[in-house]
């Protein structure tokens, strides 16, 4: 959760965070005005348990004159002791909801702003020119069924609208993607991990993805467990409640998983092809760094997405995300964005994300330093997923339908360079 005391000493920092994701900054002094209760009732209580005691020591040593009152006050201690804890709980339950809806502290340089109020750092690569090249471009889903690749008709048919069948090279590009980021991680030292996608309550909790956006989750009611939307969720609750030792560096794991989104508040938007869709696979990077290098690893992770990005041969952007258009754990995001010719738009392929401390502190995640022990930074950032697919082909197509396989990809589909249409393609 966040830190009380430093909100305690600075609550203008969180104020303005507040205002800069377009929430109300009243919320911090419903939090502090909540702490200030909870403390002076802890407070009180441990008074009356110590009076308690006293009085309950003195009994045998009280006089036969004196026992009676004094035990007629140890009684009512007893009572009064027994009230000022259930006070003292019930003020602590009230911190813990409030605080558990508290987003995350947003980093300086952070844009206010919502969905819209991004800043463009930088743009890598550029379009292509295909009116110069004579012919117009076919989207995803019309070259994914000319190369008998993507079936969406018939996961409609089995499992409903947003799902759908990767088939022959469409399966095979897809491992090849996902092979590749595997090889990319490996190579920046993360350990790879086939993650669990069912996880508990308090571990889709700690991560902060019950708050704002729990209805775009699956839940079993019957079993009581989540399906995630990312391996980041099972990836940071891999070492809760434990103490780490970072002493030589960040811990990094990259997770490979099916990842279940529900889409609830994306009615009519994407809904050709495999833009927008249920489930998908996802590599994903997870670090536990120490606080003083979550800014340097978060640079880190954003540069292996750009490597990942520039061997699929893809023109992109790097955005800094608006702060009001921020996750709950985040506190700032980087999004990389592809390239998509037949909308003429950029699509977001990746995004990074540094969580500070927030993650870490919802799920006991701590590590040792000579001081003692404190609550680790987290971060998270995407190497490649079912998405990528969509820019890839639209980007690297030819007039007759088939698609020119990237260089970096072509080593993962036994030296493949061109996908080629299950028939031939009238331009």
């Amino acid at each position: 959760m966040i830190d009380l005391k430093s909100l305690r000493e600075d609550p203008d920092v969180a104020r303005a965070s507040q205002r800069a994701r377009g929430e109300s900054p009243g919320l911090v002094d419903r939090v502090l005005d909540a702490d200030a209760r909870r403390r002076a009732l802890l407070t009180e209580f441990e008074r009356l348990r110590a009076e308690q005691k006293e009085v309950s020591r003195s009994v045998g040593k009280a006089s036969p004159e004196e026992r009676s009152a004094i035990l007629g006050r140890a009684k009512e201690l007893s009572d009064h002791v027994k009230a000022a804890e259930a006070d003292a709980d019930r003020a602590r339950d009230d911190l813990d909801r409030l605080v558990a809806g508290f987003p995350n502290i947003v980093l300086d340089g952070v844009p206010a702003g919502g969905e819209d109020d991004y800043v463009v750092l930088r743009t890598e690569g550029s379009p292509r020119d295909f009116a110069a090249e004579g012919f117009t471009p076919r989207d995803h889903l019309e070259i994914g069924e000319l190369l008998g690749a993507i079936d969406t008709e018939r996961g409609a048919k089995v499992s409903g609208a947003r799902f759908y069948y990767l088939t022959g090279i469409g399966a095979r590009l897809e491992l090849a993607l996902l092979n590749a980021a595997i090889d990319k991680a490996l190579a920046a030292g993360f350990t790879p991990m086939i993650t669990p996608t069912l996880v508990k309550p308090e571990i889709m909790a700690g991560t902060g993805f019950l708050g704002a956006h729990a209805d775009e989750i699956y839940r079993l009611e019957a079993d009581d467990l989540y399906l995630v939307g990312t391996s980041e969720v099972a990836l940071a609750g891999y070492h809760s409640r434990e103490i780490l030792d970072l002493s030589a560096g960040p811990k990094r794991y990259a997770g490979w998983s099916a990842c279940y989104r529900r889409e609830a508040g994306s009615y009519g938007k994407d809904t050709r092809g495999i833009i927008r869709v249920h489930q998908f696979h996802k590599v994903e990077m997870f670090s536990y760094a120490p606080i003083e290098e979550a800014e340097a690893e978060h640079a880190r992770l954003l540069a292996w997405e750009e490597e990942m990005l520039a061997a699929a041969g893809l023109p992109y952007r790097v955005i800094d995300t608006a702060a009001g258009d921020l996750g709950t754990s985040a506190a700032r995001k980087f999004d990389c964005e592809a390239w998509l010719p037949t909308q003429g738009r950029y699509l977001e392929l990746t995004s990074t994300s540094n969580c500070t401390t927030y993650q870490a502190r919802r799920l006991g995640i701590r590590e040792r330093t000579l001081s003692g022990t404190r609550p680790v930074a987290t971060l998270n950032g995407t190497l490649a997923t079912t998405r990528w697919l969509v820019a890839i082909l639209e980007n690297h197509q030819l007039p007759d339908g088939s698609v020119r396989v990237p260089e970096g990809l072509r080593g993962y589909l036994g030296g493949l360079e061109v996908l080629e249409p299950a028939a031939p393609v009238t331009a």
